[in-house]
């Protein structure tokens, strides 16, 4: 019966993920990947890829209860999604008590930006961009004006969390999500990997060996040599000004 369940496991290990055998993971890291689109209140198509918030939001709980779990690392590929359930990861993120580092991986777009602001510090790689634009509503929209002053007022929310927790001024988040003439019949700004540091949204350029040994260092482990990171992560440390963090629980 072993034998057979085994045979099962292995099956469903090629399915799903392309391999008969999935590696043991021996590490007190915690890794969540922020995939696809942020899916909030309403379920979207199944040909959608998705992170659902249900399923992150108790991640994030067991991450901060669990004794076994030193540090978290946020990998981000995202489009976005819906912006309150974005809100509430990145919200749960920044209240943890454990270290956090997060990578953009290929994109961290719309309310992917807060989610990656959120952690302690955060990286981006060189070939990966982030998209800065308005609050924009999907379906059925009443012109009323207290339509308008909900979106102002859900739109004030992104810019202030954004900017409590990145090097961004409010003045220049702002002129990033208005700019006109950058994104085809949009409104908004596209940041490739550098333009997001200088921006002052990201910390600094760097990959998953960066954001590990950072995650090391935050913990008060012994991360890799200096000397064996690339030239140009080397020279990405340096002090930033940025705006304090509020303080995390429990430290």
């Amino acid at each position: 019966m072993a034998q057979r369940e085994t045979g099962q496991e292995k099956a469903q290990n090629l399915k799903e993920l392309g391999v008969q055998a999935v590696p043991e993971q021996k590490s007190s890291m915690f890794c969540l990947p922020i995939i696809g689109q942020i899916e909030g209140h309403i379920v979207l198509p199944s040909q959608n890829k998705t992170t659902k918030y249900e399923h992150v939001i108790p991640q994030l709980v067991a991450v901060e209860e669990n004794p076994d779990v030193s540090s978290l690392l946020i990998l981000l590929n995202t489009v976005g999604g819906d912006v309150e359930a974005g809100l509430a990861i990145a919200e749960l993120i920044r209240s943890l008590s454990k270290p956090t580092v997060s990578l953009v991986l290929g994109g961290g777009h719309s309310i992917g930006v807060p989610i990656a602001v959120a952690a302690r510090h955060s990286f981006i790689t060189d070939s990966a961009t982030m998209t800065i634009h308005p609050i924009r509503l999907a379906g059925t929209v009443l012109g009323v004006p207290q339509t308008y002053e909900y979106l102002e007022k859900m739109q004030d929310r992104v810019i202030r969390f954004v900017v409590q927790n990145s090097g961004v001024t409010e003045r220049k988040f702002r002129e990033l999500m208005f700019r006109t003439g950058e994104l085809a019949r949009d409104i908004g700004t596209v940041l490739v990997g550098r333009e997001a540091v200088n921006a002052g949204l990201i910390d600094e350029v760097g990959g998953l060996a960066q954001a590990v040994g950072m995650l090391r260092e935050l913990s008060g482990k012994e991360g890799p040599p200096r000397g064996e990171q690339p030239e140009e992560a080397r020279s990405a440390r340096q002090p930033k000004k940025r705006k304090p963090k509020p303080a995390r629980g429990g430290r």
